[in-house]
C-alpha cells in the first residue's frame, strides 16, 4: 500500500493552476456580458421587459415560445445553436457558461501526460477516457431519450 502524503503532486497542482484561470477568465466574462446584455448594450433576442413572462416555463417550452414569438426559425434552437446568436446578449450569456463548463475538461487533458510520464497508467487512462466522455456528451453525441 502507498503512503500516504499531505503535499500535492504536480498534476494536482496544474489541474488545480487551470481550473482557477479557467474560473476567473468565465467569471469575468460573465460580469461583462450580463452587463452588456441588462444594460442594453447588445439588443438581446428576448426583450428585457418581457423576458419575466417566460421564467416559469420549462426549457422545451421556453425555446418554442422565444422562437415563435421573436426569432421565427423553421427549429427552435437546442444544442449549441445558441453560437449563431452571439450577437444577441441574452445568447451571448451563454458563453461564459460554456467556458465554465469545459474547464474541466482542459484540466484533465493537460494532466495526462505528466501522469504517464510518472508511469502511472491507470490513472492517465481514467483522465483520458473522462475527457473524452465529457467532450462527447458536450458535444451531444451522448444524448439520451430523444
Amino acid at each position: 500500500m502507498s503512503e500516504i502524503t499531505k503535499e500535492a503532486t504536480q498534476e494536482q497542482l496544474l489541474y488545480a493552476n487551470i481550473l482557477e484561470k479557467g474560473m476567473l477568465i468565465g467569471l469575468g466574462l460573465m460580469f461583462i456580458t450580463f452587463g452588456l446584455y441588462v444594460f442594453g448594450i447588445m439588443k438581446p433576442v428576448v426583450p428585457l421587459d418581457q423576458i419575466a413572462a417566460y421564467w416559469s416555463m420549462p426549457v422545451g417550452d421556453y425555446l418554442a415560445a422565444i422562437n415563435h414569438n421573436f426569432m421565427h426559425m423553421d427549429h427552435a434552437p437546442t444544442g449549441w445553436a445558441w453560437l449563431h446568436h452571439l450577437g444577441k446578449g441574452d445568447f451571448l450569456n451563454f458563453l461564459p457558461v460554456a467556458i465554465l463548463s469545459g474547464v474541466t475538461i482542459v484540466c484533465y487533458i493537460a494532466i495526462v501526460p505528466g501522469l504517464f510520464a510518472r508511469n502511472d497508467k491507470a490513472m492517465g487512462l481514467i483522465c483520458m477516457a473522462t475527457a473524452v466522455i465529457l467532450i462527447l456528451a458536450a458535444s451531444g453525441l451522448l444524448a439520451v431519450g430523444h
